[in-house]
């Protein structure tokens, strides 16, 4: 799964969706999470990921590789 082809509809990502998206383990995209490089924010118990922090994180990484 890509970032373009999650629903154009979800301004929020679950952990699992970044995850498929960033085709990386769990414990690492809460490791970006805690480091503060990927934004997020909880409501109750669950761990949500704006969709727009997710392109941006994409971004930084793509201009630190050029």
């Amino acid at each position: 799964m890509s970032i373009t082809s999650l629903p154009t509809t979800h301004e929020l990502l679950t952990v699992p969706e970044v995850m498929a998206a960033l085709r990386l383990s769990r414990f690492k995209v809460y490791d970006l999470i805690r480091s503060g490089e990927l934004r997020s924010f909880t409501i109750g118990r669950a761990r949500r990921v704006p969709a727009d922090a997710l392109r941006t994180f994409i971004d930084e990484q793509l201009k630190e590789a050029a």
